[in-house]
């Protein structure tokens, strides 16, 4: 069954100098325009189509591919802003609108934006909204502590960064674990660290327990290659150790623990050996 916002393969049932007319259904017979004529095109062929609302709301087919499909949250850029919004390039002829009722702030032609694509009710147009936290689900039951998830950020707090899980619910990273320059709307791979009681995701960007040790014993192992030490030890402080190695000092102990107990290095009082093989 055809239905707006969603792909699907539809027959040509009439040609015409605006193009071809495509059997949708009970949507009736939908327009694919001749901007998009190929050759192998013809009456009773069968096409791949994407279906959406033209700009007089009328059921209009086209073969390109959004960016982001319809229920989606993904970042996009603003091109232009009129009296109604701002409209957003999502990969099709008609762009995506943002009504200023859904945005946070007004949005300026050129910037990305994290959007929620979403089906306006009332007008039956597919618009976006800023307004990510409303669109996310509990995660209750959903994780367990050290499963990876995708994360697209879309805000930050004093807390820490705020996290798009999966397409569709609520994550957070905290600041003074996060060792690395993020920006906003940038895809990233995270560990849940805990699903919390109200159903939000705490999370790190370091996979938990034994997973985490591993990573970072190879990222010190590296740095000590070039000199065989580091100028850094057990009582060194936290700072000291995320300047030279962008970790906390919980993780830098179990890292040089695991490390000694392989025999990889030597622990002084005042810097770390490493051990070379003879």
């Amino acid at each position: 069954m055809a239905t707006l916002g969603e792909r699907c393969t539809l027959r040509i049932v009439k040609s015409r100098n605006a193009g071809f007319y495509l059997d949708a259904g009970d949507l009736g017979e939908v327009l694919l325009p001749g901007t998009e004529f190929t050759p192998e095109l013809h009456v009773g062929t069968d096409v791949d189509v994407f279906l959406y609302l033209d700009s007089s709301d009328r059921p209009i087919a086209t073969r390109k591919m959004p960016l982001a499909m319809p229920g989606a949250i993904a970042l996009l850029t603003c091109t232009a802003t009129n009296d109604t919004g701002a409209f957003l390039d999502w990969g099709l002829p008609k762009e995506l609108l943002v009504p200023y009722r859904e945005q946070n702030k007004a949005m300026i032609p050129g910037r990305h934006y994290v959007v929620k694509i979403q089906l306006d009710e009332k007008s039956g147009r597919f618009v976006g909204s800023q307004r990510i936290a409303r669109h996310l689900r509990s995660a209750a039951a959903r994780y367990r502590d050290g499963d990876a998830v995708t994360g697209l950020l879309w805000g930050k707090t004093d807390l820490g960064y705020k996290v798009v899980v999966d397409g569709q619910f609520n994550g957070l990273l905290f600041a003074n674990e996060v060792f690395q320059k993020l920006e906003y709307g940038q895809s990233i791979t995270a560990y849940v660290r805990e699903t919390r009681t109200d159903g939000k995701l705490d999370l790190t960007l370091t996979p938990q327990g034994r997973k985490k040790i591993s990573p970072l014993a190879q990222q010190l192992l590296e740095k000590m290659k070039l000199t065989g030490e580091l100028s850094l030890h057990d009582n060194s402080p936290a700072e000291e150790i995320k300047a030279q190695l962008q970790m906390s000092k919980k993780s830098f102990k179990q890292v040089i623990g695991q490390l000694y107990r392989e025999k990889k290095i030597m622990i002084q009082p005042d810097r770390i050996l490493l051990v070379r093989k003879s």
